[in-house]
């Protein structure tokens, strides 16, 4: 049996790159073509000439958070799909929703979400029966690990969630080969299984995604007898990454670009940088997201996987890149730390905190300055206020000395 999905898992990492900026070529002509928003983002852009990873980088990002006004704005999609309906073709199959409201489209491609590579490299294999407890209602993610497991060649029970003893009852009765869902449901699962006295001997694989999947909570699951994996995927994208047997970090997605940039702009860090996850889509017509910023924060490691895939890894969610923080009624948000820097190329690293001693409230850029370099005070306190319109004061920093955890702003205040 093999142990990967498909040959492109172990291609070289240099052929992928050459297929990926071909596939990526195409993508930003048809984007610019078809969907209104990418025609006025990208108006000056050739897209022949992007024809490097570089060449990417300096195209605009379009954050997660931007979604909703967009949408409101255009509906239903905010001018970024290509799909729709009442005649206009491609139709979109479903549509859905997710908090925000924010509205995505599903398009009739099969395995249009690309969940079926996640679930083979968690152990499902054809004639498998899976028992799917992702939400069906409103958002896609139910349909997400259905449309997967269906190009995959399995059967699934579209279990949601809920309805914990008729969950058992189900399981116990159809002896499905796995389970499909957040890995807290599988928990209370087991555990009213437990309290009914009922044996769920067929549950020998999982795939859990939607929230943390800490090692105590996998290794409680692997002394059940279930060996639980772990996808990365989002509403907008589908598939980002996904965990194998190696078990370390998660492969990203072979139909996907994926950038790892300092929040607040898009420039891209260097590997093992803690940043924001922004991700481009290769294959998807119907919803062609070019530098999508996803808010969520990881880092690349390093090398490829002990289990033979080649594409770059990621740590896995370390947390939200969107820190956006409110003092004294006005907002302050990364990209003003960015544009900050910007004024001072002699500085490195930065983070601004944000505390409130005596209960007022109070800036304190902390900036890294490289060796042999110096900076500016007064320069710098100028700039905090004309970008931010707030007082600041700054605190330096020797290289390396702030934590890499991809905080940009770190709101300590504390309330009594």
């Amino acid at each position: 049996m093999s142990e990967h999905y498909d040959a492109r898992e172990t291609r070289d990492p240099e052929e992928r790159l050459r297929d990926q900026l071909a596939q990526l070529s195409r993508q930003l002509a048809h984007a610019k073509a078809n969907a209104p928003a990418f025609g006025r983002l990208l108006a000056d852009i050739n897209p022949s000439d992007i024809v490097s990873l570089a060449a990417l980088a300096r195209l605009p990002v379009i954050r997660k958070s931007e979604l909703v006004e967009l949408q409101k704005a255009q509906r239903p999609f905010g001018g970024l799909a290509t799909a729709g309906w009442g005649g206009r073709k491609p139709l979109a199959k479903r549509v859905f929703a997710s908090p925000g409201p924010i509205y995505e489209p599903e398009g009739a491609r099969a395995d249009y979400w690309r969940l079926s590579r996640p679930l083979f490299a968690a152990g499902f294999r054809a004639g498998d029966l899976i028992h799917n407890c992702f939400a069906y209602h409103f958002t896609p993610a139910g349909s997400m690990l259905e449309t997967g497991a269906h190009a995959l060649g399995c059967a699934v029970f579209p279990a949601g969630i809920g309805q914990t003893e008729q969950q058992v009852q189900a399981i116990a009765d159809l002896q499905p080969d796995g389970y499909v869902g957040t890995p807290s449901f599988l928990k209370i699962i087991l555990e009213k299984a437990d309290a009914l006295g009922v044996a769920l001997p067929s549950l020998t694989k999982a795939l859990v995604s939607a929230e943390a999947f800490p090692s105590s909570l996998r290794d409680a699951f692997i002394a059940r007898g279930i060996a639980g994996f772990q996808a990365y995927a989002s509403a907008d994208l589908g598939t980002i990454a996904y965990e194998t047997i190696a078990r370390e970090g998660l492969v990203v997605d072979e139909d996907i670009i994926l950038e790892i940039v300092r929040p607040g702009t898009g420039d891209p860090v260097a590997t093992g940088e803690v940043g924001e996850v922004v991700v481009t889509t290769l294959v998807n017509a119907d919803y062609p997201l070019i530098r999508f910023g996803t808010g969520d924060l990881s880092a690349l490691l390093p090398g490829v996987s002990p289990c033979g895939r080649t594409n770059m890894r990621i740590k896995g969610w370390m947390g939200r890149a969107d820190q956006t923080a409110k003092v004294k009624g006005m907002f302050v948000h990364p990209s003003q730390v960015a544009a900050i820097l910007k004024r001072h190329p002699e500085l490195g690293k930065a983070r601004l905190v944000i505390d409130n001693p005596d209960g007022n409230d109070r800036l304190l850029l902390h900036v890294e300055v490289p060796d042999h370099k110096s900076a500016q005070t007064s320069a710098i306190v100028e700039s905090i206020r004309d970008v931010t319109k707030l007082r600041g004061d700054v605190v330096f920093r020797a290289p390396n000395e702030l934590p890499n955890d991809g905080k940009v702003i770190d709101d300590v205040r504390k309330y009594d």
